[in-house]
């Protein structure tokens, strides 16, 4: 937790830094990303969820997109959303961005998230094999039916900006004409 975190402005623009665990105490507005892994299987389109670690620091236990996480300072969006995919899941895979969006979600640990979510995703097959233990309590694949169902049912299962993302990645498959 000793990282830090860009503060930006809603425009995104850079204001300064700060350290990861005070800005989230704080509510300050920071940048963030959250990448989606998808495959095409058996004529489904799925995606390769994460149940996050139950030790983190907000959301234990719940399910989310592949990768969530916040570059460092200095560091590209893009740059810092393969190197974390591949740091918390070991799959090497470069990956898209196909949306921003802001958000706020309070815990009941006191701690605030408000972002700028900066959406990657990337096509990819197969399983993690090495993911990181202290990030990651398991992984799955499940199709977009089934998880729009799971949301609807079950939504206290997943991190607050989950269904943001999920929104991203389908205006962004299915293209409105």
């Amino acid at each position: 937790m000793n990282s830090r975190v860009i503060l930006v402005n809603e425009q995104n623009e850079i204001l300064g830094e700060e350290e990861k665990l005070l800005a989230h105490h704080q509510g300050l507005l920071h940048r963030a990303f959250s990448v989606m892994l998808y495959r095409k299987h058996q004529g489904k389109l799925e995606f390769l969820l994460q149940q996050r670690h139950v030790s983190k620091y907000h959301s234990g236990g719940l399910w989310t997109n592949t990768c969530c996480s916040h570059p460092q300072p200095g560091e590209d969006t893009g740059v810092a959303a393969k190197r974390r995919l591949f740091e918390e899941t070991g799959v090497n895979l470069n990956v898209q961005e196909i949306s921003v969006f802001r958000y706020i979600a309070h815990f009941a640990n006191g701690l605030i998230e408000y972002e700028i979510d900066h959406v990657f995703v990337g096509e990819f097959e197969g399983m993690p094999q090495h993911f990181d233990p202290e990030e990651i309590e398991v992984m799955k694949w499940i199709d977009l039916e089934a998880l729009k169902r799971a949301l609807d049912q079950t939504p206290y299962l997943y991190t607050p900006w989950f269904g943001r993302v999920l929104s991203e990645f389908e205006a962004w498959w299915f293209p409105r004409a």
